[in-house]
């Protein structure tokens, strides 16, 4: 027990070093002025660039805690979950601040506009309310109201390269790329559900 505790804690640890240090670096690439020509776009886009990573890692949890036989691993899940949330207001605050400054009415006008908007609002909340009910009391509250609610986790992981491909001018091979590792995720996650009973963990996230 002691042992399995240790584990996840250094899991839980290297996580949050690796999800915090590409916002250090970009911070520093603000500083030193080396963001390029459009320096809001590049802090947009690699912001939910952000969001994807994490979320394919969440994603990746539950396959590879069934292939390699290790239940603790399912322990870090929320930890980058919420790491995917936050690139996700981080995100959405850039947007808000450097391309709208704060203009809500505008905002109301993409949303209805621009289709990637749209669906990239969709996604974010699910993602809000995913956010807000994944403390484990919570948890116990909803029962299985809350598996239903998390396994839009799957949707989000649709719609979130969707909105990818739709935001970009030219060059359609990245965003298919994301899908495609996505739509493989979702394919290998299907028979994985023994490992989070197991664990303890009736999570589907």
């Amino acid at each position: 027990m002691v042992l399995t505790k240790h584990k996840v804690w250094l899991t839980k640890s290297a996580l949050h070093i690796g999800c915090a240090l590409p916002l250090i670096w970009l911070y520093i690439q603000i500083e030193l002025d080396n963001l390029g020509g459009d320096p809001v776009q590049y802090i947009i886009h690699f912001l939910g660039m952000g969001v994807l990573h994490t979320l394919v890692l969440t994603l990746l949890i539950s396959p590879l805690a069934k292939r390699f036989k290790v239940g603790w691993l399912l322990r870090s899940r929320r930890a980058i979950g919420l790491w995917s949330f936050a690139y996700l207001v981080l995100h959405i605050f850039s947007f808000l601040a450097f391309d709208l400054l704060f203009d809500w009415s505008l905002l109301l006008s993409e949303i209805i506009k621009r289709p990637y908007i749209t669906v990239g609002m969709i996604a974010s909340i699910i993602m809000l309310a995913l956010a807000l009910t994944s403390p484990q009391l919570i948890q116990r509250k909803m029962g299985r109201r809350w598996q239903l609610l998390h396994k839009l986790v799957y949707l989000v992981a649709i719609l979130g390269p969707i909105h990818f491909w739709w935001s970009v001018k030219s060059g359609n091979v990245e965003p298919a790329i994301y899908l495609l590792i996505f739509m493989a995720l979702l394919w290998w996650r299907r028979p994985v559900k023994q490992i989070s009973r197991r664990s303890g963990l009736a999570s589907t996230k």
